[in-house]
């Protein structure tokens, strides 16, 4: 009799060669979030719909590069590091993504998604640390901010706002009170690079007392504005 491909088996290879466009693969220090500092692998991922006004990975936005899952997999295996950063452009803008994150997280890696919170979280995998990027008035995209996914966030992700000035910052403020986030998630408060002094976003945090964790981009005071850090 002839022999029938285990299901399971083919079904994983299927999952192997499903394709995503990908910008650049590289091994940095963590610069954002609770995990900044640690050594980690970025998978930056091609394309996003949006457009805001101080973003600083523009050059992901076309271009790139066709790899399977298998593929990226291997790369990432090369750098031997626990963490990895699923990033873009918008990667949830390709739908191979949530099999990447899903086959990162089954190889035993921590895994967190740098996402701008206008498309759909719902099928992240749950291993996910979630990054949702609010968007503020300044950063022109406002208007795309999916309210819907703060409910798809659980204590292990958390939210982030990039601070273009004073106006941005009392928009934050509200919708923290407004929305409680605090009691989500952690929730942090970011200075566009180029737009607000850090010391001037940390003495408004300090004067109102908010529950929030103010962060600076480590990698661009390492680095400076060096695309692939």
């Amino acid at each position: 009799m002839g022999s029938f491909p285990d299901p399971a088996v083919s079904g994983a290879a299927s999952s192997l060669e499903q394709t995503l466009r990908i910008t650049e693969i590289f091994f940095s220090l963590q610069g954002e979030t609770s995990r900044v500092g640690l050594p980690t692998v970025f998978v930056r991922l091609t394309g996003c719909p949006l457009r805001c006004g101080y973003c600083d990975t523009a050059y992901a936005f076309t271009g790139g590069e066709s790899m399977t899952l298998a593929d990226i997999l291997g790369r990432v295996a090369e750098f031997k590091a626990r963490y990895v950063t699923v990033t873009g452009g918008e990667p949830l803008a390709q739908q191979s993504c949530f099999s990447l994150l899903k086959e990162l997280c089954d190889r035993g890696y921590s895994v967190s998604l740098e996402t701008s919170g206008a498309l759909d979280v719902s099928r992240v995998d749950a291993r996910v640390s979630k990054i949702l990027d609010l968007k503020t008035p300044g950063s022109g995209e406002c208007e795309r901010n999916l309210w819907s996914n703060l409910g798809h966030l659980t204590p292990r992700d958390e939210i982030k706002f990039v601070l273009c000035g004073e106006a941005d910052y009392e928009w934050a403020k509200r919708v923290l009170a407004e929305r409680r986030l605090a009691a989500i998630c952690p929730v942090l408060f970011s200075p566009s690079y180029h737009d607000l002094p850090a010391k001037t976003l940390a003495e408004w945090i300090l004067r109102d007392g908010l529950p929030v964790r103010m962060q600076i981009q480590l990698h661009k005071v390492l680095w400076g504005e060096v695309p692939g850090r």
